[in-house]
């Protein structure tokens, strides 16, 4: 519909709101706003007087549709078609994923993060051509895909010359699915903004008084004013500014239109009826079940000469209320008429996807057919990566379908689909649903399955630590059923038990173990390798579980990387038993891969792994930059914008201990003991970076003493010092001389160093130092950064007690160097206070890169100093080409360089 000034008097703030952000657009400063308001307040006018503003801006329009609510994609198809000229410039993996989502091409699923990528590349390439604004109307109507990747393009702008404005009604998920947008509610007009506009319509003199009262009555509602004004006459309207109440704008204003409507004849009332139940509008469809209709052809010129619509490539009613007041008073048998004449229609134009949702409105209780053809829309859509379509398709599939066991099929395929978008309340819905007693036993075992997922990813504490037991019981329902759910389910039991760790409900680890070895015999392949070398972790002495948890790692790592990515826990276990550091690499490669995909949960899931891991075997200051990228994903999927708090990670980092610890217990009431229990030890490792050795002690000790599974040997080394350095050396003696039999046993130069600097704490005189040197030899090759730092400490504090001053100072100037390599800045108060007490002066290092630079700055950096395109670094970072290039001016800036080459050596320079 066309804009005029009547539609935007008194909202002028608001229009100098979206005008600033045109402006912005054109001058490479981004932004995204959702308005927000009831119908009749002039959202609509807004977007047209913003696209009237426009000036040179390439302006890109997205109207929803009811029923293209449920089509994945289909906001984000005709945005596509907007912007066929700029697919060849995006990388071939996006420009496929955009034509699968689609529907343009075949492929494989693409993940729904891939997809925004994808456009904001698309768009990102438009806006470098010239400023763009993107315009969706009735964002309320549009497909929840296609919502996700406009918020997640929104979330990740920062200097395009790029603008979107979504237009909606605060209904449904609408707020949710564009959360990181500015918002902007329309309220209804002021008083005398709506008195303005009332005067200027009424068809005579109307009392000031009055007027006032009408404008209150209504609340402001623009619409409301025009209409009413336009459809009352003076006394009328006097008598509308007594009521004492205010006026149901939305139903009088039905009421209204419905009037008009009842004005025209039977043929012309029938056809509008067509057009308002076919909420895409389609022309050509409306046209086609008029025709099976037999209406008379003059049928739509007449409703169109009523002032009602405007027929062009689509019919556009005057308001949406006069589809909804069209749609409302028909009775129920006319609207189910009506969708299946256009059912019928959509069949013979090849729109299956409205003729499935035409008909499914048709239908009346169950309908097995039309249940079926919803099941085939839903398989579609999940062929395209549209799950959340796929979710709400086979829930009204399920409510269509008669009660049995397809039924619950149906309802439980809706939950997984629902998952896997995080629609939590969606998936609750569709279980409980579920006839359990009725249900065959694969559906009884993924209703189990789900439920445990749903645990997860709502943060339920008591459900949580019983989920493993309840995988196990699912697994046990699979049996003999479906081998490869079976093993699935096994699997995620043990890594569900090392989140919860020593809270686990339901099952012991035992138990558990003796599960996963029965596992391993109803079906070959990796799964059942993997599911003997976990097994063996648990239930085998440690020199005997050695090579079945090696076959299962080499096995992990020969997975396709479509599989590999979701191995992240098992790596980590696994490499964690066998003190393997290079399931560093394996977990990185992982991570790459799904982040090449677009499998965010999935990076979020493998970062948050990482992070932990890289404490164990790594460095500390990898782990926060994994810690810190994991924010990142976060943002980039819309969750809070608040920083990921890491308690462990924050241990190691200097955070208070009090905020440290209450996170640790919030970690705990939630059913992660795993976290909790990592946490605290690694407030154990604070306390003897900062020379409280009893404490350490206090805390390790109820650990050691309740072992859990490959976990605690890692801290077995931080019990040896504590112990020995709070006096208690016999206690110490048998853990240091376990590692070592552990090192003998799996031949790691990891473990073999840990192994000799915690021998070398428990013996004396010329043994001890033997076993410091065969540490740091045995550390040297290894990425424990670390680890290799704190042998270099103890030696240089076991030097200086021996009176050897000069070898102290070389040991504890090394030990300095490493801590501040690694990150790990708490060990250096304790090695800098025995570097001074042996006569010596720690050296001052240059200003680092990791100290002046973001995450996200370093990030860019290290992947331009390797040679990495900007198109390539976007694609690794989930933002556009222009962002790279704005994060490298900025690292050039600070580091003071010019050129890549300069930076590669900067990145590199040893006292960085």
């Amino acid at each position: 519909m066309t804009t005029t000034p009547s539609d935007l008097v008194g909202r002028e703030d608001e229009q100098h709101r979206l005008a600033a952000l045109v402006g912005r657009a054109r001058n490479g400063g981004p932004g995204a706003v959702v308005v927000l308001g009831e119908p009749g307040l002039g959202k609509t006018a807004l977007l047209g007087d913003v696209a009237a503003r426009a000036g040179h801006a390439r302006v890109l329009r997205i109207d929803g549709y009811e029923s293209e609510a449920t089509i994945p994609y289909a906001g984000l198809h005709r945005l596509i078609l907007s912007l066929r000229e700029f697919l060849v410039e995006l990388p071939p993996h996006h420009r496929d994923a955009l034509d699968v989502a689609v529907g343009r091409t075949a492929g494989a699923p693409p993940d729904r993060f891939l997809v925004g990528l994808g456009a904001l590349e698309l768009l990102g390439a438009a806006a470098a051509d010239r400023p763009t604004l993107c315009l969706v109307d009735d964002a309320h109507l549009v497909d929840a895909e296609s919502l996700d990747v406009l918020a997640f393009v929104a979330r990740r702008l920062m200097v395009e010359r790029l603008a979107l404005l979504c237009a909606g009604r605060d209904e449904g998920d609408l707020v949710t699915r564009l959360r990181g947008m500015d918002a902007v509610t329309l309220r209804g007009l002021a008083t005398d903004s709506a008195v303005r506009l009332l005067t200027r319509f009424v068809r005579g003199p109307i009392d000031p008084v009055v007027a006032v009262q009408v404008a209150r009555a209504t609340e402001g509602n623009p619409l409301a004013l025009i209409e009413l004004s336009r459809g009352l006459s003076p006394a009328q309207l006097t008598d509308l500014g007594l009521s004492v109440t205010p006026v149901a704008v939305g139903r009088r204003l039905e009421r209204h239109y419905a009037g008009r409507v009842d004005e025209l004849d039977a043929d012309a009332r029938t056809w509008l009826l067509l057009a308002a139940a076919d909420s895409t509008r389609q022309t050509s469809l409306v046209m086609a079940a008029a025709d099976a209709s037999g209406l008379d052809p003059g049928a739509p010129d007449r409703a169109e000469t009523a002032g009602l619509v405007e027929i062009g490539d689509k019919v556009r009613f005057r308001h949406p209320l006069v589809g909804s007041a069209v749609y409302g008073s028909a009775d129920g048998a006319a609207r189910r008429r009506a969708h299946r004449t256009l059912a019928g229609a959509a069949a013979i134009l090849g729109l299956i996807e409205l003729e499935a949702w035409h008909a499914s409105r048709a239908a009346i209780g169950t309908d097995d057919a039309v249940a079926a053809q919803l099941e085939q829309v839903a398989d579609m859509a999940a062929r395209r990566g549209g799950l959340a379509s796929r979710a709400r398709m086979l829930v009204r599939a399920a409510e269509l379908t008669s009660p049995g066991p397809l039924r619950d099929t149906r309802q439980a395929g809706a939950a997984e689909a629902a998952l896997a978008v995080g629609a939590g309340t969606v998936a609750a819905n569709a279980l409980d649903a579920v006839d359990l007693g009725g249900a065959e036993p694969v559906t009884r075992g993924r209703v189990i399955m789900a439920r445990a997922s749903l645990a997860a990813f709502t943060g339920s504490g008591r459900d949580y630590v019983r989920a493993s037991a309840d995988l196990v019981a699912a697994a046990d329902l699979f049996h003999g059923h479906d081998a490869a759910l079976e093993q699935r389910a096994l699997v995620g039991a043990v890594e569900l038990c090392m989140n919860a760790d020593r809270l686990v409900e339901g099952i012991t680890t035992a138990e558990l173990g003796q599960r996963l070895h029965r596992g391993t015999a109803v079906a070959g392949g990796p799964a059942s390798v993997v599911l003997a070398g976990l097994s063996a972790t648990i239930r085998l002495p440690y020199d005997e579980a050695v090579p079945p948890a090696r076959a299962a790692l080499e096995t992990i790592r020969a997975l396709p990387d479509a599989e590999l990515i979701r191995s992240g826990i098992s790596v980590a276990a696994l490499g964690t038993f066998l003190w393997d550091t290079s399931g560093r690499e394996l977990l990185l490669r992982a991570m790459r891969a799904a982040r090449d995909v677009g499998a965010l949960q999935v990076v979020d899931l493998l970062l948050k792994v990482m992070s932990l891991n890289e404490l164990s075997c790594g460095t500390v200051r990898l782990a926060t930059r994994y810690t810190e990228l994991l924010g990142e994903v976060r943002r980039a999927m819309g969750h809070d914008t608040a920083p990921v708090l890491n308690p462990v990670v924050l241990a190691w980092t200097g955070s208070p201990r009090g905020h440290v610890l209450a996170l640790a217990d919030a970690a705990k009431a939630a059913g992660r003991g795993g976290i909790s229990a990592l946490t605290e030890a690694a407030v154990a490792v604070r306390d003897l970076a900062d020379g409280h050795y009893h404490a350490a002690y206090d805390r390790l000790r109820p650990l050691i003493a309740s072992p859990f599974l490959q976990v605690t040997p890692t801290q077995w080394a931080d019990y040896v010092e504590a112990a020995v350095r709070s006096g208690r050396p016999d206690e110490a003696s048998p853990y240091a001389a376990a590692l070592g039999e552990r090192a003998a046993a799996n031949g790691s130069p990891w473990c073999r160093g840990v192994a000799e600097r915690a021998l070398g704490l428990v013996t004396s005189g010329p043994e001890a130092e033997k076993h410091f040197s065969a540490a740091l030899d045995a550390l040297e090759p290894t990425p424990a950064l670390t680890d290799r730092a704190r042998a270099h400490l103890v030696y240089g504090e076991w030097l200086r007690r021996a009176r050897r001053r000069a070898d102290a100072g070389v040991q504890l100037r090394e030990a300095i160097r490493l801590f501040e390599q690694a990150g790990a800045h708490i060990f250096v108060p304790r090695a800098t206070a025995e570097l001074e007490a042996a006569g010596s002066q720690a050296e001052t290092a240059a200003t680092s890169p990791h100290r002046l630079l973001t995450v996200q700055e370093l990030t860019v950096a290290e992947k331009a100093a390797a040679g990495h395109t900007n198109a390539e670094i976007a694609s690794n970072l989930f933002i556009s080409a222009n962002t790279v290039d704005y994060h490298l001016r900025k690292v050039f800036q600070k580091l003071g360089i010019s050129s890549r080459r300069q930076l590669a050596d900067r990145l590199r320079d040893p006292r960085s």
